[in-house]
């Protein structure tokens, strides 16, 4: 008898010891994963999750960068802190760190959704997007979410998109889909793309930067209405979370986010198949041809081949032989003027022509004032090279005249179409311009320089 009864009062023991020894541990666990602007500030960084991606954070030309890259630094920089990143492979990944706690925030592009409030903070909305339905072109043409039910559908595990599709199961039973444990969004689009996988769900800023690298990705349709993307916090992170929004009032009403978003977003134009599946069979089957000059006039001239090789594509798809009805030549389409004035004496000869574009390109730039720095300077003086320097110093003027920097780019962006307006141009020393085509001229060269570099990784 005393034997039998032994072992149920010597397990509540035990679990009663146990829970003794736990509740201290557990309790101090509570205390450390609790967030204090202090605790960053003694420790000098604040530690971030994210992912490797186009849209997040990224290793480019000049550095790390990233629409998230660059929020965060900023916002560390106003605490006096450094930031450092941790990357994980999924957003799965992510929410599981960030609950365990291994850093202090998200920064990955998160969705804010009504389930992950559940478990986490979350800041203020810097950019909204839509998750969209893509399919590969030439395959499946899903239009409706009914139609969806024949597709072979694949999602990122954990992601917002998940929990979009098991709300729509209850309206459409017959609705199924895989979710991918090892691969993340950007993964699964070229899945798409290689017609390994029928569809996916993306969010559409996403589907916007992948599309100029995998063309033939196709929407169908919007699955959802706009939604937040913000940063996310451990449940206990109140006061952090407090910091990030009143930063972020006054980062916002600076228009330093505008101008994040314009940097990363601002160049990619409505998506074009047919002009970037030619641009891309160029790049294999044309650029190799003039790709030790574009080299030899970068280094002559301090610029980037690849910006200089963008450049001429925009100007004559590569064509030495291009003319248009105004009286350009060549390569790089230059006024005869223009060519006689730069020593060139062929405007037909490639060499010749992307030397001299080269020059020229340079000799804008040198002429626009020194308070215009870095990439500005390199968008403003392709703005030159298209439209003339006047109409640039008019942009500046009018920039200022509506209380914008005459030395961002995205600021002169937004007046330099005002340019082909009476109302405006008659008050302007060079008269009237068509302001709205060197924006669009600096756009297409940041978007063919951007799929060059990334076909040349």
């Amino acid at each position: 008898m005393t034997g039998f009864g032994y072992r149920p009062v010597a397990a509540r023991f035990s679990r009663l010891l146990l829970l003794v020894v736990l509740l201290p541990v557990h309790s101090g666990c509570e205390r450390t994963h609790e967030v204090s602007l202090e605790q960053i500030r003694d420790q000098g960084e604040i530690i971030v999750l994210t992912r490797n991606a186009p849209t997040t954070y990224y290793e480019g030309r000049e550095g790390m960068t990233g629409l998230e890259y660059d929020l965060v630094t900023a916002f560390a920089r106003h605490l006096g802190v450094a930031a450092r990143f941790k990357v994980y492979d999924s957003t799965a990944d992510i929410l599981a760190a960030l609950r365990a706690p291994a850093g202090h925030l998200a920064a990955a592009g998160l969705t804010r959704t009504e389930a992950r409030r559940e478990h986490f903070l979350f800041g203020p909305s810097y950019q909204s997007v839509q998750q969209q339905v893509v399919c590969r072109r030439g395959g499946k043409r899903p239009k409706t979410v009914k139609a969806l039910a024949g597709v072979q559908l694949q999602v990122a595990a954990d992601s917002s998109y998940v929990e979009r599709l098991e709300g729509l199961k209850q309206k459409h039973p017959a609705l199924k889909w895989q979710v991918s444990n090892d691969l993340g969004t950007e993964q699964l689009l070229e899945k798409v793309w290689r017609r390994k996988l029928e569809c996916t769900v993306a969010d559409s800023n996403i589907v916007a930067i992948n599309r100029r690298y995998f063309p033939e990705l196709s929407v169908k349709f919007d699955l959802t209405q706009a939604q937040a993307l913000a940063w996310a916090f451990p449940a206990q992170a109140d006061e952090l979370r407090d910091a990030v929004e009143k930063w972020f009032r006054t980062f916002k009403k600076s228009g330093e986010l505008d101008a994040l978003l314009a940097k990363h977003y601002g160049f990619i134009e409505l998506f074009d198949y047919v002009d970037t599946r030619v641009y891309i069979n160029s790049i294999k089957k044309v650029l190799p041809r003039y790709r030790k000059t574009f080299k030899q006039a970068a280094a002559r001239y301090r610029h980037s081949w690849t910006l200089l090789a963008a450049q001429a594509y925009q100007e004559s798809h590569w064509d030495p032989k291009a003319r248009s009805p105004t009286g350009v030549r060549g390569m790089m389409m230059l006024t005869q003027p223009t060519a006689a004035e730069l020593g060139v004496t062929d405007r037909l000869d490639p060499k010749q022509s992307i030397m001299g574009g080269a020059k020229y390109l340079d000799r804008q730039r040198a002429r626009l004032p020194p308070e215009i720095q870095g990439k500005h300077r390199r968008w403003i003086a392709l703005a030159a090279y298209n439209v003339g320097m006047g109409h640039i110093h008019d942009a500046r003027a009018l920039a200022r005249r509506f209380n914008k920097d005459p030395n961002l780019w995205h600021d002169l962006a937004e007046v330099l179409p005002l340019l082909s307006r009476k109302e405006y141009y008659r008050t302007l020393k060079h008269g009237y311009a068509r302001g709205g085509e060197p924006v669009r001229y600096v756009n297409r060269i940041r978007h063919y320089r951007d799929i060059l570099e990334q076909r040349l990784r």
